[in-house]
């Protein structure tokens, strides 16, 4: 039996070191980020919370997810030193960011006020 399953329309995107410049810095809409790590109680604690954003924006922003563990050069890069971070995205360079598990109007805000 296959468990592999397409993530939902507008679920959050998984990314990785090799896709992330055309899944992010290539988007023409903003992006949210979520960086997490399946060991991490906060990031579990939000996960439900970037799921939904995922499929309530769908058209209008992205949301996209990167497990920091599998994925260190682009944790680097970015200075990601506590999880769950979540960095927003417009045209390619990081326009805010929120740090630790935060409430899911909190991150719809910061995302409105990109997405329009």
């Amino acid at each position: 039996m296959n468990t592999l399953q397409e993530p939902e329309a507008g679920a959050a995107l998984a990314t990785n070191d090799l896709t992330f410049v055309q899944d992010v810095l290539e988007s023409i809409q903003p992006v949210l980020v979520d960086f997490w790590a399946p060991w991490c109680g906060p990031c579990r604690m939000i996960a439900p919370a970037i799921e939904e954003i995922g499929k309530e924006f769908a058209g209008r922003a992205r949301v996209v997810k990167l497990n920091v563990d599998e994925n260190q050069e682009t944790a680097a890069r970015f200075g990601i030193a506590s999880i769950p971070t979540l960095l927003y995205f417009r045209d390619g360079r990081v326009v805010d960011q929120l740090i630790g598990a935060t409430s899911k109007k909190a991150i719809v805000t910061k995302l409105n006020a990109l997405a329009g």
